[in-house]
């Protein structure tokens, strides 16, 4: 495991998945995917299907339909993890 990714999977809720870390997070009616990669480091966001949309796919959400409160959480962790919090700011 990559030690960024090994970082990341001691923060709350974060888990890794080969060369990424992902954690999940609800909010109201909002649920989303948030992935990092190590390789290329970049944070990606997802929207995921909740329960009632069982045939529901994971989409990619633009950085600026995330909610605030989420992209400070993700910046936290990555700043906990020793990694520069800016790469949750990155475009693809």
């Amino acid at each position: 495991m990559r030690d960024p990714i090994a970082a990341l999977v001691r923060q709350e809720g974060w888990r890794a998945e080969g060369a990424a870390a992902r954690v999940h997070y609800e909010g109201g009616r909002d649920r989303f995917a948030v992935e990092f990669y190590a390789e290329t480091p970049r944070v990606l966001y997802w929207s995921v299907p909740t329960d009632d949309d069982e045939g529901g796919t994971a989409v990619p959400v633009p950085r600026d339909d995330v909610p605030d409160p989420l992209r400070r959480r993700i910046r936290e962790d990555l700043d906990e993890a020793g990694i520069d919090s800016e790469v949750e700011r990155r475009e693809l």
